[in-house]
């Protein structure tokens, strides 16, 4: 990659729309300032604390790029407190399949955690929408709720399409309560709803059958889960 002749931007002089899209995106950090975007509106310091590592210069070179490349802009929130954040526009929500997609592809490579890796509860609500599998829903609607360490979201399957939601669900066929990186590790495949289960990390209330469904949307192996009583299913 080479320097730009304006500034201290990169670019790679290519003229072609995925070096395009490198030059706005490709930086380190850049995509997951995205992700955390995703989110909705995030402040500053909000942005700093959940993404450790990225120093407070570097966060302000990069949010100042995105807010030139019109990917991202400054908002007021109405709430007390430090009110100016940072949202994606309309040009940065079209990455959301994007990213993903990239999400749901790098699950393969996700290996088993380690306490000197960062994680938080509200990447638990991408990892959710990018495993949704709109080939293998119920023929009903229904929703499965999860707590991922206090942050509260749910699967919304209705009229034969798939959501993530935030915040909990109405009636839930099914609550699954769990520490953000067990979720991840199961996400992963790094191992399965039951053994998490079986070691406390896990626990599940509501039907069996609503749990077998919920993996089934989730693209999850549920193994010998299919073999348990609806009251082993059940916190």
């Amino acid at each position: 990659m080479s320097k730009a002749s304006t500034g201290t931007r990169r670019t790679y002089n290519q003229y072609c729309g995925l070096a395009s899209a490198l030059d706005v995106l490709g930086e380190r950090w850049t995509l997951l300032i995205v992700r955390e975007l995703l989110m909705g509106p995030r402040r500053y310091i909000d942005l700093l604390n959940d993404l450790p590592g990225l120093g407070t210069n570097l966060l302000a070179e990069r949010l100042k790029s995105l807010v030139d490349r019109g990917v991202a802009r400054q908002v007021h929130l109405p709430s007390g407190g430090a009110r100016l954040a940072y949202e994606l526009t309309e040009v940065g929500q079209q990455l959301r399949p994007t990213v993903l997609g990239l999400a749901r592809w790098g699950m393969e490579f996700v290996g088993a955690y380690s306490p000197n890796e960062v994680v938080r509860p509200h990447w638990g609500f991408l990892a959710v929408e990018a495993m949704l599998d709109q080939e293998r829903l119920p023929a009903f609607d229904e929703a499965y709720q999860f707590d991922v360490d206090g942050e509260v979201f749910h699967i919304d399957v209705r009229g034969g399409r798939a959501r993530a939601v935030k915040g909990p669900a109405e009636s839930p066929a099914m609550i699954a309560t769990v520490d953000a990186a067990t979720f991840i590790e199961i996400g992963a495949g790094q191992q399965t709803p039951l053994a998490a289960m079986v070691t406390g990390r896990l626990k599940l209330e509501g039907d069996i059958e609503a749990v077998l469904r919920c993996c089934d949307v989730l693209g999850l192996e549920a193994g010998a889960m299919r073999g348990l009583p609806v009251a082993a299913a059940r916190d």
